[in-house]
């Protein structure tokens, strides 16, 4: 019943994350606590191992629609995101296994409510934060944006692409579908930096103690976005997807800082 309990959850935070062109690492996040009640850490590892897989595979299976050349061709702009990005991930992963486990939960919760308020926001005003910076400015700013953006990836266990692509289509000006590809770009070397600060960490044996659940799982969410991101795309509003994904996280948010 649990591996069969997995695989509805996989499918179900891919579907809703294949609707809207994202991971959905950061609803899959909850079930790992509450529902299969594993420790905040063991959930930010097994979290973190799901990400991979589903990132690992949706690089090459954008390559139809968006040349791994192109993409490849705008990396310069994006180097010290990238650097921020790894640094931000190494850091945060390693304070996320010296702090205590009620203090990484609490951490969780308010980055979860974060980034609900963050899509909430972005639903309700799509051009607010448009900037459309250039140069050097870019260059600047891009390390301490990447520092941040590796860090939330590394402790909440995600790929963070619902953070580097609205910077990346808002602040950088790229088009959505090359930002899509740039961000599994950057987000493939950040999580392999998060994971072997990980990997060093005893709980790092969950994937081995509960490699069937989490195969399942990831099954599961290869599914999910398979049929969200092809069979079923544009079954719902893409506004109203995004506002249930807040209510989800903020709900889960709210749950973690109560318990």
């Amino acid at each position: 019943m649990s591996l069969l309990l997995a695989l509805g959850v996989g499918v179900g935070v891919g579907l809703l994350g294949g609707l809207l062109g994202l991971g959905g690492a950061e609803l899959r996040l909850p079930f790992l606590l509450f529902l299969f009640h594993l420790s905040p850490l063991e959930a930010v590892i097994a979290n973190k191992a799901l990400s991979l897989l589903v990132v690992g595979i949706s690089l090459p299976a954008r390559m139809g629609s968006v040349p791994l050349e192109a993409v490849f061709d705008e990396v310069y702009q994006v180097l010290t995101l990238l650097l921020g990005s790894l640094l931000g991930a190494w850091g945060s992963a390693g304070w996320a296994r010296r702090v205590k486990p009620s203090t990484l939960r609490r951490t969780m919760a308010l980055l979860l409510l974060g980034i609900a308020l963050l899509l909430a926001s972005e639903a309700l005003f799509p051009h607010l934060l448009s900037l459309r910076l250039e140069g050097w400015v870019l260059h600047f700013l891009g390390f301490p944006l990447g520092l941040g953006i590796g860090g939330v990836a590394a402790v909440l266990g995600v790929a963070g692409g619902e953070l580097l692509i609205p910077s990346l289509v808002l602040l950088y000006g790229f088009d959505p579908k090359l930002a899509g590809s740039l961000s599994l770009l950057i987000s493939i070397p950040t999580m392999l930096a998060a994971f072997a600060q990980y990997s060093q960490d005893q709980a790092f044996a969950v994937l081995g103690r509960q490699r069937s659940l989490l195969l399942a799982m990831g099954l599961g969410s290869l599914l999910g976005g398979w049929l969200g991101g092809g069979v079923l795309l544009g079954l719902a509003p893409e506004q109203v997807l995004i506002f249930l994904l807040s209510f989800l996280l903020a709900f889960s948010g709210l749950r973690l800082l109560r318990d």
